[in-house]
């Protein structure tokens, strides 16, 4: 195999309690008690090199969205070996607030945005209240600072971080939301942010209630299992299961270690809720 990654979920924050018709467009009617809604950041570390998948929220947003913030994500980097002014990119697969807030604290960083995405966030969507109501006038408008300073690369469709990193638009949950695709030592990993933020959410073809487009929603599905080949080798963006189900990577911050095989394939924890 050629080039090949390491990738870690980084956990800062969660919500919880939560109920089923917050995890789901159409709740199923029986389910009374829903999973919490965690919040991860990922570092993808290969060839000399460490990649960040999106940059969480800080403490203000927290309390002003009632979140439960455990480490600003940019602490928790630190605690796991890596400073903010030593990356280089940054992937951040949607704008909503808890996927692009401290884009200020990463001086050095290159910012990886689909074009639909920055279009979606500054255009006339954002006069609806319920569609805008999950991105953060001040997150937008440093992105656009950003791209002023010619340190935003944008991608149409699919795109390559490096070689062995891959992007792809899906769309759905908002406009411009992009997946990625990692070659790891167990095979391709596609981490699906919030194109399915359960894992239920995707094999139930139940989609999250935060959305811009259904249609392509379920598509995003499609592309997510084509791109992974292999239901455990995607990572949704906020199911505690993957606190579960992969090994802890450090005493130091609370992560976990994505490209080694999980104890438990998801396929066994679907059924087993099922027999619930």
């Amino acid at each position: 195999m050629g080039n090949v990654y390491e990738i870690y979920a980084i956990r800062y924050a969660t919500m919880s309690p939560r109920t089923p018709h917050m995890n789901h467009f159409l709740p199923d009617p029986h389910e009374t008690a829903a999973q919490d809604l965690d919040y991860f950041v990922w570092l993808i570390r290969g060839g000399g090199r460490d990649i960040l998948v999106d940059t969480g929220f800080n403490a203000a947003e927290a309390q002003a969205r009632s979140r439960k913030l455990t480490l600003n994500p940019v602490e928790a980097l630190a605690r796991f070996g890596v400073k903010a002014e030593s990356i280089r990119d940054v992937v951040v697969t949607h704008l909503h607030y808890d996927h692009a807030g401290n884009l200020d604290l990463f001086p050095n960083a290159r910012f990886h945005l689909q074009d639909r995405e920055m279009s979606y966030a500054t255009g006339r969507c954002m006069c609806h209240g319920v569609l805008r109501h999950p991105f953060s006038v001040e997150h937008v408008t440093l992105m656009v600072r950003h791209v002023f300073s010619e340190r935003v690369t944008f991608h149409s469709g699919d795109g390559e971080v490096a070689p062995g990193v891959t992007l792809h638009r899906v769309g759905g949950h908002s406009d411009g939301l992009q997946v990625v695709r990692v070659e790891t030592a167990r095979g391709p990993v596609v981490l699906a942010s919030d194109a399915s933020h359960y894992y239920a959410n995707m094999h139930r073809r139940s989609p999250f209630p935060i959305l811009y487009n259904l249609g392509d929603m379920f598509e995003g599905w499609d592309i997510v299992a084509r791109l992974a080949g292999d239901v455990d080798r995607v990572i949704p963006g906020h199911d505690p299961i993957v606190t579960e189900i992969y090994p802890r990577a450090s005493d130091a911050v609370d992560s976990y270690s994505l490209h080694v095989q999980p104890s438990r394939s998801f396929r066994e924890i679907a059924l087993e809720k099922a027999k619930r």
